[in-house]
Parts: structure tokens; C-alpha cells; sequence
């Protein structure tokens, strides 16, 4: 199939991709730029993964404030290469991730910092919750709904896996992983803090 030259570059636009790889995903994807986005996402999630293990001892510390400053961010997100540290794309990064975290104020950076307590507590309601809704369910079942309700606990409360509020398409680790691929280097959101006036974060 021939893949046009526009929308590769559309598809550039849209991810940020490398023109090549927007070439193979289109053609993977048989001209579908959705199906081409998911691709290239599912991509980008597999080299975060090799990456993953990489150090990542430069990067930078970003800032959002939100009108009337009454709300603010500030996130530390970590690269390989100062060189990659400083560039325009990555500081847009740094900012929208501050931005997101000002507007969906997540309560930990990963699935994995939740404590245990936390974490079992929470699945403890589901699983009442589960048992009014659906008694005499098998246990194997109920284990089943727990976990599948967990996913919209995670969405909610961990900032990895929370749709990116400028593209509700993407997650906010597919964010990451896509200029994991970009950049070629291992990129972590490190940690953050939320101020809001009047209230304890």
C-alpha cells in the first residue's frame, strides 16, 4: 500500500514520532493514522521498557502556576543528557506534565509508590462493593471485578496512568514513552508536589 507523504507528516505532527517510524506505523496500520497512533504508542511503551533500567541522573525541575496563584506545581522529571535536558521539547514536557498535575491532581507518581495499606484498603471496599452488586458471585469472579474496578482507582489516583488532559487518547506514561523513543534515553517522572491555598496536599 502507498502511504502518502501528507500523512506521514500529519502523523509526525501529531506524535512527535521520527518520519521513518511514522512511515512504518502508517504502513503497519494499512493508512489508518488512529490505528497509526496506537502503534507508534504501543512502540514507544516497548523501548521505555528497555530503557527503563538506563540511569537517569540529569533532567530538570518544572513549574505551573495556575491563574490568580492559587495553585501550583512544581515536578522533577529526569533524562539521560543535560543535551536532552535543555532542549525546547523537553521543557515543554517538564511543563505539561506540571500542568496536568495542577489540573488532575494525582496522589502518586506510579502504581507501585502506593503503600500497601492504601492499596488494600481500597480493594477491600471494592470487593463489598462487588459483593452487594453481584452476590453469590464465585470467588475467582470476584477477584476478576475487584481488579478490573482497581484499573479506575489507578486512573484516578496515579499520575502514569491518568489520560493527559491536552489529549485524553493518550496516558501520561504512552505520554513519557513517546519521547522515550524520540530522545532514545530512559525518562522519569521523579517525584512532584501540589500547592493549593487552604488545603494540605
Amino acid at each position: 500500500m502507498e502511504i502518502s507523504a501528507a500523512n506521514v507528516k500529519l502523523l509526525r505532527e501529531r506524535t512527535g514520532a521520527p518520519m521513518m517510524e511514522c512511515k512504518r506505523a502508517l504502513t503497519e496500520a494499512q493508512g489508518d493514522l488512529a490505528q497509526a497512533e496506537v502503534v507508534l504508542a504501543r512502540q514507544g511503551v516497548a523501548a521505555a521498557a528497555k530503557k527503563a533500567a538506563r540511569v537517569a541522573a540529569e533532567g530538570s525541575v518544572g513549574s505551573y502556576i495556575h491563574a490568580g496563584g492559587k495553585l501550583g506545581v512544581l515536578v522533577e522529571v529526569a533524562c539521560e543528557s543535560d543535551f536532552v535536558a535543555r532542549t525546547e521539547e523537553f521543557q515543554h514536557l517538564v511543563h505539561d506534565l506540571a500542568m496536568h498535575i495542577a489540573a488532575s491532581g494525582p496522589r502518586y507518581v506510579s502504581r507501585e509508590q502506593i503503600p500497601a495499606e492504601v492499596l488494600a484498603a481500597e480493594r477491600a471496599r471494592l470487593r463489598e462493593q462487588a459483593a452487594a452488586s453481584s452476590p453469590g458471585k464465585p470467588p475467582a469472579v470476584m477477584d476478576q471485578i475487584v481488579e478490573g474496578r482497581l484499573g479506575k482507582f489507578f486512573e484516578e489516583h496515579c499520575l502514569l496512568d491518568q489520560h493527559f488532559i491536552k489529549d485524553d487518547k493518550v496516558t501520561i506514561a504512552q505520554l513519557v514513552a513517546g519521547k522515550v523513543a524520540k530522545f532514545g534515553e530512559n525518562i522519569q517522572v521523579r517525584r512532584y508536589c501540589r500547592f493549593k491555598v487552604g488545603a494540605d496536599e
